[in-house]
């Protein structure tokens, strides 16, 4: 592919994109931010199991 099919089609793909309506937008938003809240959520439960389990805090 040479540059000049490169930007043809760079070109194609521009002019095909729409900016998605609102409901769109924000159900995309709802998703990421659900996804990155599970992440979190997930990882912040290994991170207490570790701590708990694998380096308990000394008895005194």
């Amino acid at each position: 592919m040479n540059l000049r099919e490169l930007v043809e089609a760079w070109r194609k793909i521009i002019l095909l994109a729409t900016k998605p309506s609102r409901e769109d937008y924000m159900t995309s938003l709802k998703l990421s931010l659900l996804g990155l809240a599970l992440v979190g959520g997930i990882s912040f439960v290994i991170r207490i199991l570790f701590y708990t389990f694998l380096f308990p805090p000394p008895a005194g």
